[in-house]
């Protein structure tokens, strides 16, 4: 019998590569309660100013928005509450110490399903400056013009 499809990314943090320089990348579980799990499979979640601390030992997710699956009966906790990723104790260690020693913050870039449990990818990254904003809009905008000419070239034309 074939293995099903992955499911789908449930949120993606696209804000994250313009506003950070995105480093060394993990793949962590999510602690969720059931209603939280409901809510992601119905594709309802926002990585936007979401961000990960070190606290005791233990990695915890902050601002993540999870709304309240409609349809439960009971409450959840709050759609912002922090939740509690799931690392080895070693990728933590190693998380930790380059947080500290190099100002790096913990974002997160993805939320998704593998093999039916939720999964978030993190990131170190560091801050981008408005110049390293403005140098990378400009560099976009850029190579986006030189593939125009291109393709104006290669269809013959010479606008």
């Amino acid at each position: 019998m074939k293995k099903p499809e992955a499911e789908p990314v449930v949120a993606r943090n696209r804000k994250a590569a313009h506003d950070y320089h995105l480093g060394e990348a993990w793949e962590a579980g999510i602690v969720l309660q059931g209603p939280e799990v409901k809510a992601l499979r119905a594709g309802r979640a926002s990585l936007v100013g979401g961000f990960a601390m070190v606290e005791e030992r233990e990695i915890w997710l902050h601002g993540v928005h999870i709304p309240q699956y409609s349809q439960s009966r009971w409450f959840n906790g709050g759609s912002r509450r922090k939740r509690k990723l799931l690392l080895h104790r070693a990728q933590i260690d190693k998380i930790e110490r380059k947080v500290n020693e190099g100002g790096l913050t913990i974002v997160p870039v993805s939320l998704y399903f593998k093999d039916g449990r939720a999964k978030v990818e993190i990131v170190l990254a560091r801050g981008k400056k408005t110049w390293d904003k403005r140098q990378t809009l400009a560099e976009r905008e850029a190579t986006r013009e030189v593939e125009r000419a291109v393709s104006r070239r290669l269809k013959g034309r010479s606008d």
